[in-house]
C-alpha cells in the first residue's frame, strides 16, 4: 500500500485530500520559492518540484521514505493583466490584485509533482475564473475578512470571494489549489493504478 506524503501546510490542499479519502501525512516543504520565470505554467512546474524534492531530501535523510512513499507536491498562481500574482505581501498588495481581477476573466495555473522511489512526474492544470466587478467598498469588505492572506491573488474561491464569480471553466479544484484530476491522471500515468486504490 502507498504512503502518500503531502509536501505542503495548505489546510486547504489537507481538506481537498480528506475528502478523497486518501490517508496521507504533511510533511511541509521549505523550499526557496523565489524564480526569475515568467511563464505561469513553468513557474508553478519548477516550484511543485522543488517542493518534493525537498521533502523527499528530507525523508530520505532520516530513513523515513521507502519504496511505497509517494510525494505530491503543488503550487498555484493566478494569472492575470499579464502579471503573475501570488500570495499577496500585504493589505496594499491584495488591493492592487483585486483591482486587477475586478470585472475581468484570468487563469490559475497550478503544478503538480509527484515522487516515488524510482519515478516522477510533474504537469498542471489552468482554470479560467471570470470575476464580476468589484467596488471600493466590495474590497474593502473582503480585505477586513482577512481572507485574501495566504492565498494566490488575493482570494479563496470557496470563501467569501465565492460571491463575486461569475464563472469558471475548468477544475474548480485547481483554484483551491490541488488540480485533483490532473493529479489523478498524472498518478495513473506514473503507476500504472488509480490514485488512492
Amino acid at each position: 500500500m502507498k504512503q502518500y506524503i503531502l509536501a505542503s501546510a495548505s489546510p486547504r490542499r489537507s481538506e481537498i485530500l480528506r475528502n478523497l479519502r486518501i490517508p496521507f501525512e504533511v510533511v511541509a516543504s521549505d523550499a526557496d520559492e523565489l524564480s526569475t520565470l515568467t511563464d505561469p505554467a513553468l513557474l508553478v512546474e519548477e516550484l511543485s518540484v522543488r517542493k518534493g524534492e525537498a521533502v523527499h531530501s528530507l525523508l530520505k535523510s532520516s530513513g523515513r521514505f521507502s519504496p511505497d512513499t509517494v510525494i505530491l507536491s503543488s503550487d498555484t498562481v493566478v494569472s492575470a493583466g499579464g502579471q503573475i500574482l501570488g500570495k499577496p505581501r500585504d493589505e496594499e498588495d491584495a488591493r492592487r490584485m483585486l483591482r486587477l481581477l475586478s470585472g475581468t476573466t484570468h487563469q490559475v495555473v497550478s503544478g503538480i509533482s509527484l515522487i516515488g522511489s524510482d519515478r516522477s512526474a510533474v504537469s498542471h492544470a489552468v482554470t479560467s475564473v471570470e470575476f464580476a466587478p468589484l467596488s471600493e467598498q466590495d474590497i474593502c469588505f473582503y480585505l477586513r475578512s482577512g481572507e485574501p492572506f495566504g492565498k494566490a491573488g488575493s482570494y479563496a474561491i470557496q470563501g467569501l470571494a465565492s460571491r463575486w464569480i461569475r464563472a469558471i471553466h475548468g477544475c474548480y479544484f485547481n483554484v483551491v489549489g490541488l488540480p485533483v484530476n490532473r493529479m489523478c491522471e498524472l498518478y495513473f500515468s506514473l503507476f500504472h493504478e488509480p490514485f488512492g486504490m
